[in-house]
């Protein structure tokens, strides 16, 4: 008895002392500045978002490349005449399936979740995600021109903001989808290279040419991890290409390194304009998806076929190319093979990606971007350090295509196993992003944060949109246009029909610059400019201004509804208006609103 109490007397003076009551708040308020983040849910929802993308992701590789792809692969080295029916077919079932079960069939992988994550705040439709994933399983394993990082972000991307609605109830916000979406994606990419930091910094890369998706660096450092540890518990952590350890670089690999980056970087940047040409040719071209996906297989096939009546052998530019890298790395090939290899690879990605087969250009980019550095490697430079040079070609080619250099060098350095090339690979990578301008072989991937419009934090558009609109017919003549309008309005866009169709948007500077004595002849239809978007009214006015700066400058956004009515329009002038409201700018300095009709 006597024992007992005198240890309950010790307690109650320990938690009684004076020290202890004085210094105790304080550590209380620490605690509550370092997790006023509420970094805590993220502890529980990052690893759920990665534990669950590393099965889904897990279940796609053992799908393409344990079973499909080495199958194909076979009968296509052994029956070349099978590569173009092979594609054909695979390529017009992909077109079948995005045709028949999803809403829109142009969108699909690393665009859709940059998309996502820009207009729809990371609101993903998860019905077609079955579909998704098994046109993406029959564009790669039939030997589309792609990998598996396309399937494997988009996968992730859409488990992470599905995942969001099946957990709002811990408390998470419309913000939270977003930063779950590219958690997702993260955890994505992690689990299908083998590389946690590849993920991590490739995921927050993505949504921007130059900058970073800051918001879900903690939630995808946790994501990727777990994704990867629970990928190699199924499948192994043997690195997936085999590169030999290289000796130390020298000052003068410095120098040709950056060299490479500059010739790499021009070739991506024609490599990117291509494509974008092409796939808007493609999206544009008016027959069913499922033949723009069937030509598609037929020039890609040829590319296969032609590479191989040049050099017959295991090489071929065709499907997920894993198999290729170490083949590159390790084998013999003379210089002039490696680049005819490349323009084949990069043809076929082309005309794979381009027609829109379901997946994504990572790996068709460093697989490029490494025989084009080897070639460099052995027919300029005359180095044994082949591997080295080939690194830095890896790092350039994804860099200045995908804008994302920071994931290039940390890729290579995974990918090395070493720090040996990261110099190296940083030099090439830094100045093939510069050569290569803004060039991106993303679409959606927006210029960076820049100043964040604070005031207007949480500001829905339908806040600050125009309601009335003076709309104008498309089959009226210029001279009818101008008469019209511009005495009883003092903005310069305006939304274009056809009936009740809208074609798009129409500027007077447009109208202005046509000759006085073609505006008899001249309808505004021939004027408009189609690029023009349309956003939720409860879209964040941050995210309408990011839509109006995007690569391509729209003049406006149409806000619709869920059903799809027209509520209003949104201008940059919209939201300068607004903000200078916000700030309470004095009246006498601040921009009348547009007036509308």
């Amino acid at each position: 008895m006597s024992t007992g109490m005198n240890q309950r007397r010790r307690r109650g003076w320990l938690v009684g002392h004076p020290l202890l009551r004085r210094y105790l708040p304080l550590v209380h308020e620490d605690l509550v500045q370092v997790y006023a983040r509420d970094l805590r849910k993220w502890l529980i929802l990052a690893p759920i978002i990665g534990a669950v993308t590393g099965l889904a992701i897990t279940g796609i590789v053992i799908v393409i490349l344990g079973k499909l792809w080495p199958v194909v692969l076979r009968y296509y080295i052994g029956h070349h005449w099978a590569i173009v029916p092979g594609l054909v077919g695979g390529m017009v079932l992909t077109g079948l399936i995005m045709q028949l079960f999803t809403p829109d069939p142009d969108e699909h992988s690393t665009e859709e979740i940059i998309r996502s994550y820009h207009e729809h705040q990371g609101d993903i439709d998860i019905r077609p995600f079955i579909a998704k994933i098994v046109a993406a399983v029959t564009t790669v394993g039939f030997g589309g021109s792609a990998a598996l990082e396309g399937p494997s972000i988009y996968g992730g991307g859409a488990l992470g903001s599905w995942l969001w609605g099946k957990l709002r109830r811990m408390g998470l916000d419309a913000r939270d989808r977003r930063i779950m979406m590219i958690t997702g994606a993260a955890a994505g990419m992690s689990a299908v290279f083998r590389a946690p930091l590849t993920g991590i910094v490739f995921a927050l890369e993505m949504p921007y040419r130059d900058d970073l998706a800051h918001e879900a660096l903690v939630p995808s450092l946790i994501s990727s991890v777990v994704a990867y540890v629970t990928l190699i518990s199924f499948l192994g952590s043997a690195p997936l290409f085999d590169f030999v350890h290289p000796r130390s670089f020298t000052r003068h690999d410095l120098y040709w390194s950056a060299l490479e980056g500059v010739l790499l970087g021009l070739i991506a940047m024609a490599f990117v304009v291509t494509f974008r040409r092409v796939r808007t040719f493609f999206v544009r071209w008016g027959i069913p998806h499922w033949a723009k996906l069937g030509a598609g297989g037929l020039l890609t096939g040829l590319c296969g076929v032609g590479f191989l009546y040049f050099y017959n052998g295991p090489l071929v530019p065709l499907g997920p190319n894993y198999e290729a890298v170490d083949m590159i790395l390790n084998g013999h090939h003379g210089s002039l093979q490696l680049v005819v290899f490349s323009i084949f690879k990069l043809l076929a990605t082309i005309f794979t990606l381009g027609a829109g087969g379901v997946s994504a250009m990572f790996v068709p980019l460093f697989l490029s971007g490494g025989a084009l550095g080897t070639a460099f490697a052995q027919a300029i430079v005359h180095s044994p350090d082949v591997a080295l040079y080939a690194a830095v070609g890896m790092a350039a080619f994804i860099s200045a295509g995908y804008k994302t250099p920071l994931a290039a060098a940390v890729f290579v350095a995974e990918a090395t196993g070493g720090h040996a090339f990261l110099i190296p690979a940083l030099i090439g990578a830094a100045v093939a992003y510069a050569v290569s301008g803004d060039a991106s072989a993303s679409g959606d991937q927006r210029l960076h944060e820049g100043v964040k419009l604070q005031e207007l934090t949480e500001t829905p558009v339908s806040a600050i949109m125009q309601t009335q609109m003076a709309a104008v017919q498309g089959g009226i003549t210029v001279q009818e246009f101008v008469r019209t309008l511009t005495p009883h309005v003092h903005h310069d866009v305006f939304p274009v029909f056809d009936g009740d169709r809208l074609l798009g948007a129409v500027t007077l500077w447009a109208a202005l610059h046509v000759p006085p004595d073609r505006w008899e002849d001249t309808q505004v239809r021939d004027l408009i400019d189609a690029r023009i978007g349309r956003i939720r009214p409860e879209c964040d006015v941050t995210e309408a201004l990011r839509l109006l700066l995007a690569e391509h400058t729209q003049p406006m956004l149409l806000v619709v509804s869920d059903q799809g009515t027209i509520l209003g329009i949104v201008t940059k002038t919209d939201i300068l208006h607004a903000l200078r409201t916000r700030r309470g700018v004095p009246e006498s300095m601040k921009l009348e609103k547009p007036a509308t009709v």
